[in-house]
């Protein structure tokens, strides 16, 4: 599966009613830590049909970032049955981010 662009009018579709677990990545486009997880999150976004992957451009959807608390970023939320179960800040290898997704 691909990667999907969440913002607040589709999050509701996409997000909560998702019944695969989702991995929120929140992201910038000049963000360098961002750059270089986008590459892991799309090979597991191809990996794992388990999981439904999506990129939240905190530039684009600030309401959205707000409503998670997102100060700082990469930040990876991952969501079950529409609520946040796990969250990790910054840079994290591929492994630790499907540790994340398999708690």
């Amino acid at each position: 599966m691909t990667e999907m662009t969440v913002t607040k009018a589709n999050f509701d579709s996409l997000v909560r009613r998702s019944e695969k677990r989702v991995l929120l990545d929140f992201w910038a486009p000049w963000c360098g830590p961002c750059r270089m997880v986008a590459p892991i999150v799309a090979q597991i976004a191809e990996e794992r049909e388990d999981v439904l992957v999506g990129k939240v451009n905190v530039d684009e959807e600030p309401e959205l970032a707000a409503a998670f608390g997102i100060v700082s970023i990469p930040t990876l939320v991952v969501m079950e049955d529409g609520q946040a179960v796990a969250k990790a800040v910054g840079y994290r290898p591929k492994a630790d981010i499907e540790a994340l997704l398999d708690k």
